[in-house]
């Protein structure tokens, strides 16, 4: 598989997962649940703006709730979709420069930015994931594998 439908086919089955672990969050809002789940979305707008060169917009660990994380979540989405539609092969092996949290400076490839954002959300959603069953709560069942089974994603 090409490189940009194979991202087009990830960024989709982590959106269907970030979607899944949104719907599976208990009504009242969790602090923990939802601290993790709103750095997900943090962390993929900063690692998008940083690609595009732009301001960080939240900070890595904002104070969202539930309904915020919708709202980023539905953002999310279409700033990826619209970025990995604008692509190229070529544009996978640009250098992005930038700062860090900690003012430490790095220069990267889009290409492993990319990858990073999604190995990232999983990280985290599988720490959602942990919580909820150590606190006796059905999780979303997010498996890659289930979502192809089930045709959620291409």
């Amino acid at each position: 598989m090409e490189p940009l439908p194979y991202f087009h086919r990830q960024f989709a089955y982590n959106s269907w997962a970030n979607r899944q672990v949104l719907q599976a969050l208990p009504p009242a809002d969790t602090p923990r649940y939802c601290q993790l789940f709103a750095h997900i979305l943090s962390a993929e707008r900063l690692w998008l703006e940083r690609i595009r060169q732009q301001p960080q917009s939240y900070a890595v660990w904002p104070d969202f709730s539930a309904a915020e994380c919708a709202a980023q979540l539905a953002s999310m989405e279409t700033l990826w979709r619209e970025f990995l539609g604008e692509m190229s092969l070529q544009s996978l092996d640009r250098r992005i420069s930038y700062k860090n949290t900690k003012g430490e400076l790095w220069n990267d490839s889009v290409l492993d930015i990319l990858s990073h954002v999604l190995f990232h959300s999983a990280y985290h959603r599988g720490q959602i994931a942990s919580a909820m069953r150590a606190a006796g709560e059905q999780p979303a069942y997010t498996d890659f594998i289930h979502a192809v089974r089930q045709h959620m994603i291409e």
